[in-house]
């Protein structure tokens, strides 16, 4: 998708801090942090949202949550704790739509959430 922001970064040709990378995802941070630490992990491959994926990305989705682990270990948050959020759909206010997880932390978390 050659106007989605998240392939942009993917592909090198929009700005981004990259903290990870491999075959399957690329992790950076969310440039409207909402705590310390703000990650994003996208799947290199375009998924638009959680919707558009088969049994065939399982792997895929386990990666992206290990890949969540691993920046939280990076970011020093892993014993603290962390939030992990989908957002999927205009109702859940996702705005780019590139299938993406935030990891949130650095920073008591408020409750409830929604």
């Amino acid at each position: 998708m050659n106007t989605c922001i998240f392939c942009k970064i993917i592909a090198g040709e929009a700005p981004a801090e990259i903290l990870y990378r491999d075959e399957q995802v690329t992790a950076f941070r969310d440039i409207r942090p909402v705590a310390p630490t703000h990650v994003l992990i996208v799947p290199n491959k375009h998924l638009a949202s959680l919707n558009e994926a088969s049994p065939d990305d399982e792997a895929l989705l386990g990666r992206i949550l290990l890949t969540a682990k691993k920046i939280a270990e990076m970011e020093g948050i892993q014993e603290s704790g962390y939030r992990l959020i989908v957002n999927n759909g205009p109702d859940a206010n996702q705005v780019i739509f590139h299938l993406h997880l935030h990891v949130i932390g650095g920073r008591r978390m408020r409750y409830p959430m929604g």
